[in-house]
């Protein structure tokens, strides 16, 4: 999925202002204007859209993980990725959100995607690992579909 959509999404379904997502950058050390942040919600054939590339996005999400959960003692915000994949921006958002798989399979449902456990848990597996599945596109989508049935209604 384009990252630029899935941040749209992410800021409707738990409706943040500008100052919340600016705030939830600088939580993974991120310095982000409201302009800048206005610049990354624009769809692509709107004037002044800027991509959001994978390292800002995984910034965000290391954000949105520090912002709903807090640092471990000791550790420090992590090195953003340079390459960010659905499998992993879905492990991300299961970590800020605080989901266990079968909370992420209810928030499927809502979205009327059936998965099951065994399924759910290939999607995060080591890509090493004789098990792993590629997350898809509809997979993510339907997912952040359910967050937003779940926390706006439908």
């Amino acid at each position: 999925m384009i990252n630029n959509d899935i941040l749209r999404r992410i800021r409707f379904v738990f409706d943040y202002s500008n100052a919340k997502m600016t705030n939830i950058f600088s939580q993974a050390n991120v310095e982000m204007s409201s302009e800048q942040i206005i610049a990354l919600l624009k769809k692509e054939e709107e004037e002044g859209y800027q991509a959001c590339n994978d390292t800002l996005m995984c910034q965000f999400l290391d954000g949105l993980i520090i912002n709903n959960r807090g640092l471990k003692p000791g550790t420090e915000v992590p090195t953003p990725l340079k390459q960010l994949t659905n499998n992993l921006m879905f492990k991300k958002l299961r970590v800020a959100l605080e989901m266990r798989e079968e909370d992420i399979i209810a928030t499927l449902a809502l979205a009327d995607f059936a998965m099951t456990k065994s399924e759910l848990s290939a999607l995060f597996r080591n890509p090493n690992h004789k098990n792993y599945k590629p997350c898809g596109d509809q997979v993510l989508r339907n997912f952040v579909k359910g967050l937003s049935i779940k926390h706006r209604g439908k």
